[in-house]
């Protein structure tokens, strides 16, 4: 039942998540119907008739935000432990009932959230919701089933080691964030997730993962009606309970260049650089999107991969992000390259960072990011699982569900003047964490 946790950068990757839409296929219409049940529990639905299928996307804000460097990975290890056993239900038990109803059933943690998603026909909902309000609310976390997950996540950790592109983003996130919780990984640490013990689950689940800090996707063929009956009988004995939760201070301002290098025996270097970004709600993030296709998020149309892939032939990859989150997200560049052209691909990264930053784009650069953006794929709602996952994303940062009316209508308003205001104020070629994991001999380091 688990999904693996090792897609924390995509979830993270909200923003860019959201630019990507099929705007043509849009109405309008809100993505979905919002109602608030008594305990808390905030229910949208996305009426979908036609195929009998269902898709419930339940978002906890219980993510690893919430833990302690000591304790890191306590957040994932409880949500990977929530089909462990309940009051009632064994962890076989559990898993033989979900099968038996043809559903998928996963569970994942991120920084900001934890979700779990069934997907079932909808003649067995009433049974695929009675097991989630049942592994949600009552889950008992057995001694076994901890020290068999936690010896997993212990073999994914060191499985990783070898995996130079994990390492490049493991220390490039510890040198950004230093103590603050986005530097660590969701997973925790060999040493950490041996030191959490039950107690410690339990407190966790205790504390966060509450109704009134729950939202409820439910995306398919049925109603609002008959999907807040259905809620209200699988959580209705749920309880509101008052939150306290840890103070947070935001991650540390980068004053000057950090730059890190990992010797490993390989023919390309991994190489990520990068700095601090913006929160979701920061206004600018319309003309950040903008600025950052026609930088490096553009696939091949941007001017990283013009310049150092297409001209100059030294890199296969190359391309940027600039992540939003609930807490400034980062700003990163991230390419593998030959070890011997790992010093000239850096220098061609900040020269186009600087490059951006002290002259307009051209017009058809912004067309065609503008374009792009709002007209254009990949990720689409056209499923019921797409439309699910985000309408919970909406919810909890607070866009609203008739958000891509109002993203088109900001990407429309992007002018070249905002774009050079944007990368003069969130651009810093100047300050910046560097990150190589590659053969440093052959990358003659000591230049960089």
């Amino acid at each position: 039942m688990r999904k693996s946790t090792q897609n924390l950068l995509l979830k993270a990757m909200f923003a860019v998540f959201l630019c990507l839409f099929n705007f043509n296929t849009l109405s309008a219409e809100p993505l979905g119907k919002k109602v608030v049940l008594d305990n808390g529990i905030v229910l949208v639905v996305s009426e979908r008739p036609g195929v009998p299928m269902v898709v419930v996307d339940i978002l906890i804000d219980a993510g690893s935000i919430n833990e302690t460097a000591e304790n890191a990975g306590l957040a994932n290890l409880t949500a990977e432990l929530l089909t462990s056993g309940t009051k009632t239900q064994s962890a076989v038990e559990i898993a033989e009932e979900a099968d038996f109803i043809g559903s998928s059933l996963t569970t994942t943690s991120d920084y900001d959230f934890t979700e779990i998603e069934l997907i079932v026909l909808k003649k067995y909902l009433a049974r695929g919701l009675h097991i989630l309000g049942d592994i949600i609310i009552n889950p008992t976390f057995p001694q076994e089933e901890i020290e068999d997950t936690v010896s997993e996540i212990q073999g994914e950790l060191k499985k990783n080691e070898e995996d130079p592109g994990w390492l490049a983003e493991r220390e490039f996130l510890k040198a950004l964030y230093v103590d603050h919780p986005y530097g660590r990984i969701a997973e925790g640490n060999e040493e950490s997730i041996l030191r959490i013990n039950r107690p410690d689950i339990i407190n966790f689940h205790s504390k966060y993962y509450v109704p009134n800090g729950t939202t409820i996707s439910i995306a398919g063929d049925i109603t609002l009606e008959e999907a807040k009956n259905l809620i209200e009988n699988s959580f209705g004995t749920w309880k509101k309970k008052e939150i306290n939760r840890n103070s947070v201070p935001p991650p540390p301002a980068l004053e000057k260049t950090k730059s890190l290098k990992l010797d490993r025996k390989v023919t390309q270097a991994n190489i990520i650089l990068g700095h601090l970004g913006i929160t979701r709600d920061n206004p600018d993030y319309y003309p950040l999107q903008v600025m950052n296709y026609i930088l490096g998020g553009g696939g091949f149309s941007s001017r990283l991969v013009n310049d150092i892939r297409d001209k100059r032939g030294l890199a296969y990859s190359v391309g940027s992000t600039y992540l939003s989150r609930k807490y400034p997200g980062n700003f990163q560049v991230v390419l593998q390259t030959k070890n011997p052209s790992a010093l000239d691909a850096v220098k061609l990264v900040l020269e186009n960072m600087r490059r951006i930053s002290e002259s307009e784009v051209s017009d058809e650069e912004l067309d065609d990011a503008k374009a792009y953006l709002i007209g254009s794929l990949p990720l689409s709602i056209e499923t019921d699982r797409e439309v699910a996952e985000n309408m919970s994303l909406l919810e909890f940062f607070g866009l609203g569900l008739d958000y891509f009316d109002k993203y088109r209508d900001q990407i429309k308003s992007v002018s070249k003047q905002d774009v050079l205001r944007v990368a003069q104020k969130y651009l810093h070629p100047d300050r910046y964490v560097l990150v190589i994991v590659g053969n440093l001999k052959e990358i003659n380091s000591d230049k960089i």
